[in-house]
């Protein structure tokens, strides 16, 4: 076990919050929980921290004994939540295999628009980059299309709930969400196919033209107007390995204010 937080300030805001907690580690592998607006990779050299820099100086001495630091459950920037870090090369081989053969469970919480009819709900529909089938402003948007990889999810709403604003009251529910594939923004596409949004999602929500503002300007009283919240409300809660353990996150702290009815 471990009980490693790491803190940095991050970038728009005037506070320190932390940025990952290592939950549980072992010999091979870690499971991390990590804060929103926190990269995992760099994007740039000598940019912003990102996960795999700040894990691989905590890890620097395994590091120099023939360790390394494979993420293997990738999230989103926005997305907060648990993720599984492989320590050696012999770990990471076999999490890439066992998340191939779908053995690495995944369980995600988040907030959309609205109540839906249903209680349970799968959907079934491929996924591929959305530049590759027609014009696309956004180079990395993914689309249902017949041509794209198989993309399955299955749905759950945890509860329904009302909240009042500026504008009225508008209807909420939290989600569970149970992907049995791995695709990009899988979770986030197939919700907004299907009438539910996530709250905060500047690509796939109300107005995809909110995303290239946001490049251009970044959060703006209008853009906290639309979309509530300054990222998309998805949470990774639950993370399954077979034959090595079970880990669960609860709800982060600012959706979990949303939920309460605090903005």
């Amino acid at each position: 076990m471990a009980a490693a937080i790491v803190t940095q300030l991050i970038r728009g805001g005037n506070r320190i919050s932390r940025t990952f907690k290592i939950i549980d580690e072992m010999d091979h592998y870690l499971v991390v929980d990590k804060a929103p607006f926190f990269l995992m990779h760099p994007t740039k050299p000598n940019g912003a921290p990102t996960l795999w820099k700040e894990l691989r100086e905590l890890l620097a001495f395994e590091i120099v004994n023939a360790g390394q630091v494979s993420i293997v459950n990738r999230l989103d920037r926005e997305t907060s939540g648990l993720v599984l870090v492989a320590k050696t090369p012999a770990a990471a081989r076999k999490f890439g295999i066992l998340m191939q053969q779908r053995r690495v469970k995944k369980e995600y919480l988040a907030i959309v628009w609205g109540w839906p009819e249903w209680e349970t709900r799968v959907v079934d529909a491929p996924l591929g980059r959305q530049g590759k089938y027609r014009e696309s402003a956004i180079w990395l948007k993914q689309t249902i299309h017949p041509a794209g990889g198989p993309a399955q999810t299955e749905f759950h709403v945890e509860r329904r709930f009302i909240k009042s604003g500026s504008s009225g009251a508008d209807k909420f529910s939290l989600i569970r969400a149970v992907p049995h594939t791995g695709r990009t923004h899988q979770i986030r596409v197939h919700l907004a196919s299907i009438g539910c949004p996530i709250v905060g999602d500047k690509i796939y929500g109300p107005d995809e033209q909110l995303y290239l503002r946001f490049i251009q300007t970044g959060w703006t009283p209008d853009l906290e107007r639309q979309l509530l919240l300054p990222r998309h409300a998805l949470h990774s809660t639950k993370l399954a390995i077979e034959s090595e353990g079970e880990w669960t996150s609860p709800l982060s702290v600012d959706l979990a204010k949303f939920c309460s009815g605090d903005l």
